[in-house]
């Protein structure tokens, strides 16, 4: 086995593969086309017992299971982490496995499945174990690792719709303190309908007689959101060692901070202060002033308490840079993916980096006037941008944000990741 490098705070990790699958597509290109278009595959979820149809759900292309009743969620870590290690680039054999770590979220386990099958595990066609496995919370780490042979530190945080960036940040902080090269990180979501009527119940979800235009970020008529599925996996490692390997490099992660309101666990802060500071923190830890940052995406998640809120901290925090940053609401199209929302949205910001492109917020038809930012309503647009922000505002009060740079310019970056 190879020999950890000293711990180096200040050394720079970058992203150089990405894997992505969402409502929309069952890879990276085919999902960021639909984001970029604004095409949406939203449908109703019926069928739930005690519970009036109506539920909105953006399921991604049929997954293939590799026996009855396997997690949905577990099938989509191996699609997104499959693409990942190929884009990647990387070679059998090419990394001591010692240095290689993982760090994916932990997931909710199929209750519903587990209810149906109660009492009736002799007859049941999954091999044995496979129940006590998918309820274990770090399943799905496991799961990546061993398939991808993964002998570095396996790590899984469970913090609602921040799990998906704090993966990243902490798969960051692992080969930063030199415990790996590189990590993969990331999140998968499937949606289960017991899982949904939770949400139901919390009345957070959209409804609409068109289910493709229920999620309306920023609009003065928007309800809720629409719950979706899919997941995004990213393989990160030294900026040295990309390098040495000649890889290809979407962007590095320029720093990474984490806040929490002690508010309430699903209810949203409206004057929001511990969100202002976080966006100041994550750009203080990057060396950025707020000009420098051209593209946020934001949490958005259309319900009235959050985009007001979100809205209200970014111009608090950015002050006069407000007026000219662009800032979208892709959960208009892929729905909220809750425990992938923000790895999803993180593999998007990376790639509308790459190609110099922002997404729109779909719906947003007639804009909320106290949510005073250009949210790039219906239609995307060309918008080259050195530096991203990404933003998570998850139930339990959990803040996360990541703030992404191009690798090739030249503003500098103390590059410190706080978690």
């Amino acid at each position: 086995m190879g020999v950890h490098h000293v711990p180096a705070a200040d050394e720079r990790v970058v992203i150089t593969g990405i894997g992505l699958a969402a409502s929309v597509g069952d890879n990276r290109e085919s999902v960021w086309q639909a984001v970029r278009e604004g095409r949406r595959a939203m449908r109703r979820l019926s069928g739930l017992i005690g519970i009036p149809d109506g539920l909105l759900l953006g399921a991604p292309a049929d997954i293939e299971l590799e026996y009855p009743g396997q997690l949905k969620v577990l099938a989509l870590c191996d699609l997104v982490s499959d693409e990942a290690m190929r884009d990647s680039g990387l070679q059998p054999g090419e990394v001591d496995p010692a240095e290689f770590g993982c760090a994916v979220s932990a997931h909710m386990g199929d209750i519903q499945h587990v209810v149906e099958r109660a009492g009736y595990a002799h007859l049941d066609p999954a091999p044995p174990g496979t129940w006590q496995k998918q309820w274990i919370p770090n399943t799905a780490c496991w799961r990546v690792a061993e398939r991808h042979r993964l002998y570095g530190p396996r790590l899984s945080q469970s913090t609602a719709c921040a799990s998906g960036l704090i993966a990243v940040m902490t798969a960051v902080r692992a080969i930063q303190d030199g415990q790996c090269e590189l990590a993969l990180a990331g999140s998968a979501e499937g949606i289960t309908p017991l899982f949904a009527a939770g949400f139901h119940q919390m009345r957070v979800l959209a409804d609409h007689d068109d289910p493709e235009q229920a999620c309306r970020p920023f609009d003065s008529h928007r309800q809720g959101f629409v719950m979706g599925e899919g997941g995004a996996m990213f393989v990160l490692e030294r900026l040295s060692h990309a390098q040495k390997r000649g890889a290809h490099i979407y962007a590095e992660v320029a720093a990474g901070r984490l806040l929490a309101m002690a508010h309430h666990v699903t209810g949203i802060d409206a004057e929001s202060d511990a969100l202002v500071r976080l966006i100041q923190d994550a750009l203080r830890t990057a060396d950025l002033a707020p000009s420098d940052i051209g593209y946020i995406n934001v949490h958005g998640t259309a319900t009235p308490q959050n985009d007001v809120a979100e809205a209200r901290a970014i111009r608090r925090a950015m002050g006069r840079a407000a007026d000219d940053v662009c800032a979208s609401a892709t959960k208009s199209v892929l729905g909220h993916l809750i425990n992938a929302a923000g790895s999803v949205e993180l593999a998007i910001t990376a790639l509308a980096m790459r190609d110099g492109f922002v997404p729109p917020t779909m719906n947003l038809t007639q804009p909320d006037p106290e949510c005073e930012l250009d949210c790039i309503p219906l239609v995307g647009r060309k918008h080259p941008f050195v530096c991203g922000l990404k933003l998570s505002v998850a139930f339990g009060g959990t803040l996360a944000a990541v703030v992404l740079k191009r690798p090739d310019e030249a503003i500098p970056v103390r590059r410190a990741m706080a978690a």
